[in-house]
């Protein structure tokens, strides 16, 4: 028996299966900033295609404040429909459209209010966007420093 044929109704998400791709964000993100706190993020490449990510991130988003992210803006219905037609100039990348975490606030750090759900384009051509226009740059003084402290 062919089990795509199946009824939807008889499939249930796996919890180990969440909770392993849940872990994977957290991982993600932690990694990310580490790298913020880290390294120059003006010279901090996310993919081999960030001139093109954010060229057309750019082009779709012209105005979009990178700076802070409000999350019911962005999961708007008109919103989806932009990200759509942008994610689709990038559906040969690998990962492009895996869950990823991302902070709503440029200058904070990742913690669950400061943290949205987004696909992996979306994280990419915002925190490109956030690394070529500045916007990260503080946030390794800022937390390098407090790390230090601890």
């Amino acid at each position: 028996m062919d089990v795509l044929n199946r009824p939807a109704e008889e499939f249930v998400n796996d919890g180990m299966v969440e909770e392993l791709w849940a872990m994977k964000a957290v991982d993600h993100a932690e990694v990310h900033f580490n790298l913020l706190c880290s390294v120059d993020p003006r010279q901090l490449r996310l993919t081999p295609y960030d001139d093109e990510i954010y060229e057309e991130f750019r082009r779709q988003f012209p105005t979009m404040n990178v700076a802070s992210i409000n999350e019911n803006e962005l999961k708007s219905s008109e919103e989806k429909e932009r990200w759509r037609a942008y994610m689709e100039k990038f559906n040969r990348l690998e990962d492009y459209s895996y869950g990823t975490l991302m902070r709503a606030k440029a200058t904070e750090e990742f913690r669950p209010d400061n943290a949205i759900l987004v696909v992996r384009i979306q994280f990419w051509a915002i925190e490109i966007a956030r690394n070529r226009e500045g916007l990260n740059d503080g946030i390794r003084k800022k937390f390098r420093s407090r790390s230090k402290e601890e």
